[in-house]
């Protein structure tokens, strides 16, 4: 008997901040035939995906891509620059920070979680997931680390948890002023493409990033950008490592080419990612996505209700983090959301769980794509009893209505 797999009329909203919706454009470009790996039409292929990739970084130094998740570009990170028993200064800004902790001990690496003290009064949540990276702590920790024990600082960039961005010049800055060696490594995992980031102007040594947020792809692909001083530094470390040593891939994709096989119909969109992304022009990009993180958050302050973020300047444009007032289980909202309105809402992870909810707001993603899904949440709110100051809706509307795209 033949079984119908029944989807709801319309199209999914998927507002989880990644993976971000793919426009058909890159749908199409994946679903063309795979070639070989080894011929003269992929190492063109591969040398386009790497150039374009500097430009996406605003880097003149290598990027290593991997066929991997993000995760794999995190372990990518700390494996080719750490040896066994070396210690890092990691810093609590959110859920993907504190994995990525758990990762380096897992490894053996001596990982010191650094996190802004106390507890918020408005939301009873931990201000360390309610802020950026506590950029004079990581500098008093640095200075007091005379013998340069601490081997690299490592700090997510957009955490995809709270919509919570960092300022990573400031933190360069402050391991400048410590006078201290260590690498700064950096997760923009979800900011690359849709937040400003620079690579090179801002003193990264390490950058890891995947393909599935600001990229607008599947996941599948992830990346390393590399400084000199990393590269340098990884010709000593003494973790394990192979497939994700960066010696091989680096010196193979100056020539378009992998040490092992690639993601073929994956590069094929990250090509036409990057012809959508830099054809626009990132200043464009990133205008888009910070009007676009406005617009909700005057839909949010028109609700009544707080952002996770509580540091104005630092507010994601990449996604929105909305704390439920006390009493009103988040997952419970976004399970009745999802049920009557067939839209996507991102879960509070981790000490976050059941406590707020993140719209996306990147990916193959206009106007119109918002303004059905703020209309979406204000009817779950309303229908799961949350008592609201006003209409989200409207704020947004007269926001993005005064607010033209450049």
């Amino acid at each position: 008997m033949l079984t119908l797999d029944l989807h709801p009329s319309g199209r999914h909203f998927l507002q989880i901040p990644g993976p971000s919706p793919v426009p058909d454009r890159l749908l199409r470009a994946i679903s063309l035939p795979t070639i070989d790996h080894r011929g003269p039409e992929f190492g063109a292929l591969g040398r386009k995906v790497v150039a374009g990739m500097q430009q996406v970084f605003q880097t003149r130094h290598p990027v290593a891509i991997y066929p991997a998740s993000g995760t794999g570009a995190w372990e990518a990170a700390l494996v080719n620059t750490l040896s066994p028993g070396d210690a890092v200064l990691m810093v609590e800004t959110g859920h993907f920070a504190t994995l990525w902790r758990k990762m380096a001990t897992r490894l053996g690496i001596e990982a010191e979680f650094l996190a802004l003290p106390g507890t918020d009064a408005q939301t009873g949540l931990p201000n360390a997931w309610r802020h950026g990276v506590p950029v004079a702590l990581v500098e008093e920790r640095l200075r007091k680390d005379r013998e340069h024990r601490i081997q690299s600082v490592c700090v997510v960039h957009n955490e995809t948890s709270t919509g919570v961005t960092s300022d990573i010049a400031a933190v360069r800055r402050a391991i400048d002023a410590a006078r201290h060696p260590a690498l700064l490594m950096v997760d923009t995992i979800s900011g690359l493409a849709s937040a400003d980031y620079r690579h090179d102007e801002w003193g990264v040594d390490v950058t890891i990033s995947g393909s599935q947020k600001g990229l607008m792809l599947p996941p599948g692909i992830s990346f390393n950008a590399l400084s000199p001083r990393a590269l340098e530094r990884s010709r000593s470390a003494r973790l394990p490592r192979s497939y994700w040593g960066w010696d091989e891939i680096v010196e193979m994709s100056q020539t378009g080419y992998w040490p092992y096989t690639p993601n073929t119909n994956l590069l094929y969109g990250l090509a036409e990612a990057q012809e959508m992304i830099l054809g626009q022009g990132l200043p464009v990009v990133f205008a888009r996505h910070r009007r676009w993180g406005a617009g909700v958050r005057a839909a949010v302050r028109a609700w009544g209700l707080p952002t996770q973020c509580a540091d104005d300047e630092r507010h994601s444009p990449v996604l929105t983090g909305v704390v439920t007032p006390a009493g009103v289980d988040a997952d419970a909202l976004r399970a009745l959301i999802h049920q009557r309105f067939d839209l996507s809402l991102g879960a509070g992870l981790g000490k976050l769980k059941g406590r707020m909810f993140r719209i996306g707001h990147l990916g193959d993603c206009n106007d119109l794509t918002l303004m059905a899904a703020l209309a979406g949440v204000e009817m779950g709110l309303k229908l799961g009893g949350v008592p609201l100051a006003g209409s989200g809706v409207q704020a947004a509307m007269e926001h993005f209505a005064a607010t033209p795209q450049g």
